[in-house]
């Protein structure tokens, strides 16, 4: 996935340095992120908290989390036990 239509809110290492006021760009940072995730792999909160911390710098964890849960590009059982990436959705930007 090209970082085209994102670039200036990540930093020199990728990581994203700032959230987007604009849903456009959000929608293009919860694709970016969800390619952190492996295709066909569960992980625990703690674990997809582990990966987002990674690849974030303004510490907003839940911001980034609940995003990816309502966009459907993370999946999870209800009681959080359980989170995977959303095979059905895919990039738009390649």
């Amino acid at each position: 996935m090209t970082t085209q239509g994102i670039e200036r809110f990540l930093d020199e290492e990728g990581r994203l340095k700032q959230w987007p006021a604009k849903h456009g760009p959000r929608e293009e940072v919860f694709a970016y992120l969800a390619q952190k995730f492996e295709l066909g792999r569960d992980y625990s909160e703690h674990e997809v908290n582990d990966i987002l911390s990674t690849w974030h710098t303004f510490g907003d964890l839940f911001i980034l989390r609940r995003g990816l849960i309502e966009s459907e590009w993370l999946l999870r059982m209800r009681d959080g036990s359980r989170y995977w990436r959303n095979p059905e959705k895919k990039e738009t930007a390649e």
